[in-house]
């Protein structure tokens, strides 16, 4: 029988351990998970059972989070942590990622995104010697750099393979200078993504950073696909992984090539996951979309007009179309800045994207 992990939830909120231990319930691996609502009460746990993954709240009575992160970097080392706060304070989360957790997530955005959480909280679970970077097996680097951009984050990744030690340096949630190998800037990005395994960590910000990289990460992946392209295998599971990677670095180009923000791609009949480039915020704009769609096709045919070709909307933030194809919707997002031609663009973007 194979062992199920512990997690530990560290909350002084009883309302909010409960919601987690419902959205922990759905983890595959299933895991036993366990809550306190007092730092001394989780040391006691720390100390008798053997817990794998601890997820700390930073703002509690008599021993915060940061002091409860110390202790256990100290005493229990093999623990992985993840900060769950709603602090939306980015000294808060330089000082977390400086005490070595591996991951810093805010109570809002895990509850917009829950099925990223869950994958992230599974693959640190995971195997030590699985594929892929500690904290994400299941992701590659070019994941990694995405999430930090989406979540518009300033930190030092520190990645490590085997001899090799690169640095990525972001802020507010742009690329601004890599290093590895003797290679700094661009060309040390476009060396460093190749890497499928390694450990990472994050270190504190530095906003004074200089800064080598001025493109888009975006911009930068498309650079990138020749360059896998050549090195790819052309045979076996490897090459279809390659495969999907390549294509998901396509996509981003058009995104940048156009000028998109985003793109929600999702099936209007029967099930399937939809699917969300370029924005962190993908259940919400899914749903949306779905509804749109369905109220467009209803629209559709009570005026006896056939298929609406899109519908627009704006905000003083951003501007959307959906476009209905076929068993799909899309929903593209662009800047309010650009006004030439936005349903054409749309329409070049939705199709040549399976291209």
């Amino acid at each position: 029988m194979e062992k199920r992990h512990k997690i530990l939830i560290l909350d002084d909120d009883a309302d909010w351990l409960a919601l987690c231990r419902d959205l922990l319930a759905e983890l595959p691996s299933k895991p036993e998970v366990l809550t306190a609502n007092t730092a001394k009460r989780a040391l006691a746990l720390l100390e008798t059972e053997p817990i794998r993954l601890l997820i700390s709240d930073l703002k509690m009575p008599r021993i915060d989070g940061l002091q409860m992160l110390a202790i256990v970097r100290r005493q229990f080392p093999d623990v992985r942590t993840i900060v769950l706060s709603g602090l939306e304070d980015e000294g808060y989360r330089s000082r977390a990622y400086a005490l070595g957790v591996d991951l810093f997530w805010l109570k809002t955005e895990m509850q917009r995104n829950s099925k990223l959480f869950n994958e992230c909280l599974e693959s640190l679970l995971g195997r030590d010697d699985e594929a892929g970077f500690r904290g994400l097996q299941s992701k590659s680097l070019m994941d990694i750099i995405q999430m930090e951009c989406l979540s518009r984050g300033s930190t030092v990744l520190r990645i490590t393979r085997g001899p090799l030690v690169a640095k990525l340096w972001m802020w507010e949630g742009e690329l601004i200078d890599a290093e590895v190998d003797g290679a700094r800037g661009e060309a040390a990005f476009l060396r460093l993504i190749g890497w499928k395994s390694g450990t990472f960590e994050n270190l504190p910000a530095e906003p004074n950073r200089e800064r080598t990289i001025h493109k888009p990460v975006n911009a930068l992946l498309l650079e990138t696909a020749q360059t896998m392209d050549e090195a790819a295998n052309p045979v076996g599971a490897e090459s279809i992984e390659s495969a999907s990677h390549r294509q998901t670095m396509w996509k981003l180009s058009q995104l940048t090539r156009e000028g998109a923000e985003f793109v929600i791609v999702v099936p209007t009949a029967g099930p399937g996951e939809p699917e969300a480039l370029g924005t962190q915020h993908s259940a919400e704009l899914a749903q949306w979309t779905r509804r749109a769609a369905e109220i467009a096709r209803r629209l559709g045919d009570r005026l006896e007009a056939g298929p609406l070709l899109h519908v627009a909307g704006q905000n003083l933030e951003r501007q959307v179309l959906m476009l209905p194809r076929g068993d799909r919707a899309f929903l593209v997002g662009w800047p309010t800045e650009i006004t030439e031609n936005v349903p054409e663009k749309s329409r070049k973007l939705v199709a040549s994207w399976d291209s």
